[in-house]
């Protein structure tokens, strides 16, 4: 396996590679170890190149006291769970076998899925579940928001970033952040919040739901929340701030294609929340995200709507299900449950 600590020099450890429909597992080779235990379902990419076989897997990150929540319970408090990519390296001759073996998993994985689900899988076969994927459009709202060249506030000559905040020394840039969700083409934050007179509502250069892509010539894209909140921090003691971002609308739109009520939605929701979601299913497809809160269904809002009768609504609908979503933090700024903590 190659990859090691951060900091550590590059090393090459020998290991065993254990791959079921509930996990995957690394063990050092001569200690026996473990070295890395995944749930499949943490498992978001898989490829093989030439001898090498690459792995990325979501890992929770550690509590911190400013986490949100998502609701357990009608009424709870919502808890947040943050989340890190991490990426693994593996070197074998039979990087190929090991790439379609984790594949051959997701397939078992689903039908034992199904079959939990009271549906035999020789009712929806692997095939024609496949064909069905296969004829639908990918339909991703960030997709068609980064085509269309307006909405990228960029200038044509990208030696300067497109925008620049004025503030004073000391003053905080006086924004909240939120994560994209996992589903998004780009993961990045997301502007879910302004500080009245703050520099970033004093320049009406910024809008709720706009994506911020870079500042100061630092990425934010595929870093951690805590990372990017930290970058803007560091931002206080400044008086000129650049930003190169997307702007986009707070919410997003969903579109999913159920051809019949057979075919599993592919995602799970808690109280308005999207919690989890089928990799490669038709939900993935249509642009659901984990972490969102569900504000439409087939234009008719959900915001006051019980659980039951959301997944009712989700259960019974087949054709075209149109959705409009928003990241739960964001909505719960906007709606007034929560306080904004500026930065």
């Amino acid at each position: 396996m190659l990859g090691t600590p951060e900091g550590d020099a590059q090393t090459l450890t020998e290991v065993d590679l254990f791959i079921s429909t509930q996990r995957i597992k690394v063990l050092n080779a001569d200690s026996q170890e473990t070295m890395m235990d995944n749930a499949l379902r943490t498992i978001s990419y898989i490829a093989d190149i030439g001898n090498i076989v690459v792995l990325m897997a979501r890992r929770r990150m550690p509590r911190t006291a400013s986490q949100d929540c998502i609701e357990t319970t009608p009424g709870a408090q919502e808890s947040k769970k943050q989340y890190k990519m991490i990426c693994h390296v593996f070197e074998s001759e039979d990087a190929q076998l090991i790439a379609q073996s984790i594949g051959q998993a997701f397939s078992v994985a689903y039908q034992e899925f199904l079959r939990a689900n009271g549906i035999n899988p020789e009712d929806l076969s692997q095939k024609e579940y496949s064909d069905i994927i296969n004829t639908q459009e990918m339909y991703n709202d960030d997709l068609i928001h980064f085509s269309n060249s307006e909405n990228c506030k960029e200038p044509p000559d990208l030696a300067t970033l497109q925008l620049e905040l004025e503030k004073q020394k000391g003053e905080i840039l006086g924004v909240v952040i939120v994560e994209s969700g996992w589903g998004s083409i780009l993961p990045t934050v997301i502007l879910a919040n302004m500080m009245n007179a703050g520099p970033a509502a004093r320049s009406g250069k910024l809008s709720i739901g706009d994506q911020i892509m870079s500042i100061n010539g630092t990425s934010l894209v595929g870093l951690p929340l805590a990372t990017c909140q930290g970058i803007i921090k560091g931002l206080k003691n400044q008086i000129q701030v650049k930003l190169n971002i997307v702007s986009c609308p707070p919410v997003t739109t969903v579109l999913i294609k159920r051809p019949d009520l057979k075919y599993q939605l592919g995602f799970s929701v808690q109280n308005g929340i999207i919690c989890s979601l089928m990799r490669g299913g038709i939900a993935e497809r249509g642009g659901v995200r984990v972490g969102h809160r569900i504000i439409e269904i087939n234009g008719q809002s959900v915001v006051a709507t019980a659980h039951e009768k959301i997944v009712q609504a989700l259960s019974n609908s087949v054709g075209e299900i149109h959705m409009k979503t928003m990241p739960a933090a964001m909505f719960r700024l906007l709606t007034g449950q929560e306080t904004p903590i500026y930065i």
